[in-house]
């Protein structure tokens, strides 16, 4: 089967709030009271500081905001004094408790096809979210971001949306299925050779998108449970109930193609117009309207994910400052200083 790059761009603005809308059908929660409670922490006091209501967990026609199911993840994290929670969850959730694009997936002809459904149509089941499959060579990579730049702190969903995914291939493959790689955007955490051994692969962190690598093998084999005629039914389920893939606020916008390509270096004013599909002065005529130039969009975004990291005390500075997009330890230093009035080494001892 021939696989293409398939990117979810669409031609007709979807219905948003004021503030952009950015759900996540509920069904992405499935289990995780139990998961918490199992791991030693109170579910209730979880979701009530996320602002989760806990009737809606798992229910898959309903949403929640992606903002507050992020945040949930975090918090259970700590709750649980569990730092790799988000990536022991996603392991064990298969793909039929992620409600319709789960069905979709098993619903699909074959494995190529499933992937493919699950890259287009994942916008819908997460709102304000791009998932793009790409080829590199024999090597594809199912790729997953959350464009909303408000989301600051997201490793635990990027990690259990990343066992989702492999969960997925698995249930065609077999559970000994494992990727070439993972790649994460967020830092290298304390006990990252867990990863590893979830994945049973190389474990990236620091990257520019989170995504499972996998060779272009094997696309063709049946799904046991595909039906095109079911398939058909749930697609057109998910986008009725979605109806549309959100819309992050422009500014938020901005600043998550800005964060998607700090580690690579300063972002370049060119690229992040090109993501968003608009010249180059149309993104800063629009930037100038807020109030707001492109550099001081690139400080704010490093100045929030400084104070983020650097209070993750097992990350060197230095890996800091290249994810950052500094060049030198002692330029991130005297940045942090200016927003701060303190040494990094000092907030994160204070």
């Amino acid at each position: 089967m021939a696989v293409r790059s398939t990117r979810n761009r669409h031609s007709k603005p979807q219905p948003c709030r004021e503030d952009g809308q950015r759900n996540v059908l509920a069904a992405a929660a499935s289990g995780v009271a139990d998961f918490i409670h199992s791991h030693g922490g109170d579910s209730g006091r979880v979701l009530g500081q996320a602002g989760v209501p806990d009737h809606a967990i798992g229910d898959p026609l309903l949403a929640l905001d992606l903002g507050n199911y992020c945040a949930m993840m975090e918090l259970a994290a700590a709750e649980t004094q569990h730092d790799n929670f988000g990536l022991w969850f996603g392991q064990q959730f298969q793909p039929r408790a992620l409600g319709l694009i789960g069905e979709v997936a098993l619903a699909s002809p074959t494995l190529g096809a499933a992937v493919e459904n699950v890259a287009t149509l994942f916008p819908f089941h997460q709102q304000a979210t791009e998932t793009r499959l790409a080829r590199d060579g024999d090597l594809l990579r199912l790729e997953y971001r959350i464009l909303d730049g408000r989301i600051v702190e997201r490793r635990q969903d990027a990690e259990l949306t990343m066992g989702m995914f492999a969960n997925i291939f698995r249930a065609c493959l077999g559970a000994g299925w494992a990727p070439e790689e993972v790649h994460f955007e967020h830092l290298r955490p304390l006990d990252w050779r867990e990863h590893q051994r979830a994945f049973d692969a190389p474990v990236h962190f620091g990257q520019r998108t989170n995504c499972v690598v996998f060779r272009d093998r094997q696309l063709d084999k049946r799904m046991p449970q595909g039906d095109l005629g079911r398939l058909t039914a749930l697609r057109d389920q998910l986008l009725a109930v979605a109806g549309g893939t959100g819309a992050a606020p422009f500014l938020e916008r901005v600043r998550g193609e800005i964060r998607s390509r700090l580690a690579e270096g300063y972002p370049h004013v060119e690229d992040v117009a090109e993501a968003l599909d608009m010249p180059r002065w149309t993104l800063q005529r629009r930037l100038a309207d807020h109030g707001i130039s492109f550099s001081a969009a690139v400080e704010g975004v490093r100045r929030d994910l400084a104070a983020h990291y650097v209070r993750q005390r097992h990350v060197p500075l230095s890996d800091v400052a290249d994810l950052l997009g500094y060049s030198e330890l002692s330029a991130f230093s005297r940045a942090f200083r200016r927003w701060f009035e303190v040494a990094p080494l000092n907030w994160r001892e204070g």
